[in-house]
């Protein structure tokens, strides 16, 4: 059996990664918060290095610099190798949000389940997921991001039952953009 130590050292590379990577924005992290230390709360705690796998229940909060995550359980799976393979975060919703760089606007995110694959370098949030970035809201029933390659697809429900409309508005996924400013008027060129 392993030293105690071995967890947390596997838990803070684990959330490191995690931070360093981030969910679900396309802005730059904040450039210091992969130097920040990790925390971690919860009501409980297990760590299961037979099973390569740790459980946070209760009032989860993992904080990192402007990283913030929120959920009523976070699942932590590594490999052999001590890195790790999946987070998810389960929650009424569990919650995700970091400040980037050049913004004083968080980037949000938000689903009943957050999953992070690292070895995929994909990112779901499932259920009533929602992204909130500047100029930019997406809700859908699920979001997938591909952190390696900065694609996000949003999905409705999986499979459309029968006798539901396809355009009924719940169901559908929603994109709302924000408008770029206009110039202002009296500022063009040959206004007195």
């Amino acid at each position: 059996m392993r030293k105690p130590s071995l967890s947390k050292n596997r838990a803070l590379k684990l959330l490191l990664t995690l931070a360093l990577t981030g969910l679900a924005h396309t802005a730059a992290a904040l450039s210091t918060d992969k130097d920040q230390p990790i925390e971690v709360e919860a009501d409980t705690a297990e760590l299961d290095d037979i099973k390569n796998k740790s459980v946070y229940t209760g009032n989860v909060i993992l904080t990192q610099g402007t990283i913030r995550m929120t959920g009523d359980k976070m699942t932590v799976y590594h490999t052999e190798d001590d890195e790790l393979d999946t987070l998810i975060m389960e929650g009424e919703p569990a919650t995700y949000r970091q400040l980037p760089d050049d913004s004083d606007v968080y980037d949000e995110a938000e689903a009943k389940t957050i999953e992070y694959y690292e070895l995929q370098n994909l990112v779901i949030l499932i259920e009533e997921a929602e992204v909130r970035q500047e100029g930019l809201n997406m809700t859908g029933k699920r979001i997938d991001y591909d952190t390696e390659l900065s694609q996000v697809k949003a999905r409705s429900t999986a499979k459309q039952e029968p006798g539901q409309e396809a355009s009924g508005g719940k169901e559908r996924v929603k994109v709302i953009l924000k408008k770029k400013k206009e110039p202002d008027e009296s500022s063009s060129p040959g206004t007195p």
